[in-house]
């Protein structure tokens, strides 16, 4: 015999799916809220972690300041010692280049010439003062040019005066100190710039320390007359 369902099935299975639906709608809810909590959660703990750093880094940099000026300050301290150093050092050297050097003016001087001032501006002396004649003054000039601690002289003036019926020229010579070990290597260069030229130094001195000349040099070619 058959069996026929009279009641509404329909309406219970409707309910049943829409129970389904609610359910699942609420679980994606759920999902959704716990997905986004999540990413806001992991992206606050990235911002922390990037502010730490960040304040890591500018606490660092802050330190790297105070050093940084602490080695400028070191620097300034080693400039002022290294030249105070190059001071001591320059008054050291110097010392004994003073006696040497009113010693070269009294023995450089020939006869018919006088000094009448002198004038030191770092390294550089003028000369001035007065001859009997222009061939006393270029005497001087060619001896101030053979002093070992004596070099470059440059005539800066020479002029004729009349005084007491008598002839007179005043004259100006600059000059640079040196020592005989400078004016040795400055001769050596110049021997070899000469020789690269291809010309012959020729000097007129043994050595620059006992009073020799500055080399001349001499028409040819190297190693020729």
């Amino acid at each position: 015999m058959a069996k026929i369902n009279l009641l509404p099935w329909r309406d219970e299975l409707r309910k049943q799916r829409e129970r389904e639906f609610y359910v699942m709608l609420a679980g994606a809810a759920v999902a959704a809220v716990l997905v986004v909590f999540l990413w806001w959660t992991w992206m606050g703990m990235r911002l922390d972690n990037q502010d730490a750093r960040n304040k890591y880094m500018k606490d660092q940099i802050h330190l790297l300041d105070g050093k940084l000026a602490e080695i400028q300050d070191l620097e300034k301290t080693k400039s002022k010692l290294l030249a105070r150093k190059q001071i001591i050092e320059q008054l050291q050297a110097s010392r004994s280049q003073m006696v040497h050097l009113f010693d070269e003016l009294v023995r450089t001087i020939p006869d018919g010439v006088r000094l009448e001032s002198l004038k030191q501006n770092g390294d550089t002396l003028t000369l001035a003062g007065v001859s009997q004649s222009n061939a006393s003054v270029a005497t001087y000039m060619r001896h101030l040019g053979d002093s070992p601690w004596l070099t470059h002289p440059d005539l800066v003036k020479t002029e004729a005066k009349k005084n007491d019926k008598r002839d007179r020229f005043d004259f100006g010579v600059t000059i640079k100190l040196t020592n005989p070990e400078e004016k040795a290597k400055e001769l050596e260069r110049a021997a070899k710039e000469a020789a690269a030229n291809g010309v012959t130094l020729k000097p007129t001195a043994a050595t620059p320390e006992a009073g020799a000349a500055p080399a001349t040099p001499v028409a040819g070619k190297e190693g020729k007359p």
